[in-house]
């Protein structure tokens, strides 16, 4: 006999069991969802990592060593330098769009973040400079070149991984595995240098752009002047006169110019002054595909200048 209650029963079944099944089609699709979510963007499963310039590709680069299914794209040329004042070209924006993660310098060097943000709000951003103490000049203005002094970038290459490791969870043990051996090879460059280079008294020279406070900090070089503040930007004759008057006062017989700038400047007061010139690389630029160890094989050669320099201007 069919009764009220039997009714009431079945009922109450047939809603928990609809219940049951709304649930689990929404937790197929909610797990789905997190699957989309944690999914790489290219379909072969590879997690891409696109970076913003040279010395930051050559630290993810050893940050990345032997991981598998794990690619790494420099967004600008090699010899492009440092990213002041650097427009996006379609090409770079395409770059980033198979991008899982964008490794910047920060610290104001990437003019173009507010773009990339803007197009790519979802893309996982990486500051290398982050919570490092930056120096400033005389006008305050932050200098974002920290990777030029070892620490700097011993402390850069620790926040990439860090950010990585972040991003990228399955391979966070391998980015920090990495990193620490890095790191070993940086302390082991800057000990080396710190050995030839403190010993000499007279360590005043005169630069041609803003890229080396963090460098001459580290090694307890004194910048005397700067030529060109602006890369690529010619001092004008008024600016020269008085640069060379300076450089006469202070008797500085040191000037490191850069192998990414003419060197007019540079031959036109080595002339004036007796001093001499000397290049001096802030590892902004290099070769495609750059080793890993392209940056501390740059700073071996400055060793090197450093040490000619300084023992005949004593």
């Amino acid at each position: 006999m069919i009764t009220n209650k039997n009714i009431r029963k079945e009922s109450k079944k047939r809603l928990t069991a609809l219940i049951l099944a709304v649930a689990g089609i929404f937790g197929i699709i909610t797990l789905a969802g997190c699957t989309a979510a944690e999914n790489k963007k290219n379909d072969d499963g590879t997690y891409t990592i696109v970076t913003s310039f040279y010395p930051i590709y050559v630290f993810t680069k050893n940050i990345t060593a032997d991981i598998p299914d794990v690619e790494l794209i420099n967004m600008t040329e090699p010899q492009t330098g440092c990213l002041h004042d650097y427009q996006l070209i379609p090409a770079d924006l395409k770059t980033l769009e198979k991008a899982d993660a964008f490794v910047i310098n920060g610290a104001g060097m990437e003019a173009f973040m507010d773009k990339v943000i803007k197009q790519q709000p979802d893309l996982d951003i990486v500051e290398a400079s982050k919570g490092i103490e930056l120096l400033k000049d005389d006008n305050g203005e932050e200098n974002p070149h920290v990777w030029v002094g070892i620490s700097g970038a011993i402390s850069e290459v620790k926040n990439i991984a860090e950010g990585l490791a972040a991003s990228d969870t399955k391979n966070a043990a391998a980015y920090r595995k990495n990193a620490d051996k890095y790191v070993k090879l940086l302390e082991q460059q800057r000990e080396k240098m710190h050995q030839q280079l403190d010993g000499f008294k007279n360590k005043d020279i005169v630069t041609f752009h803003e890229a080396f406070p963090y460098f001459a900090k580290e090694f307890g070089l004194n910048i005397v002047s700067v030529v060109e503040r602006e890369p690529g930007t010619e001092p004008s004759a008024g600016e020269l006169a008085e640069l060379i008057d300076k450089i006469r006062e202070t008797k500085v017989k040191v000037l490191f110019a850069e192998p990414q700038y003419s060197q007019k400047s540079a031959g036109s007061i080595a002339k004036e002054t007796g001093a001499k010139v000397y290049m001096l690389d802030p590892v902004a630029t290099g070769e495609r595909n750059a080793p890993a160890d392209s940056y501390i094989k740059a700073m071996d050669q400055n060793l090197k200048v450093l040490v000619e320099a300084f023992s005949q201007n004593q």
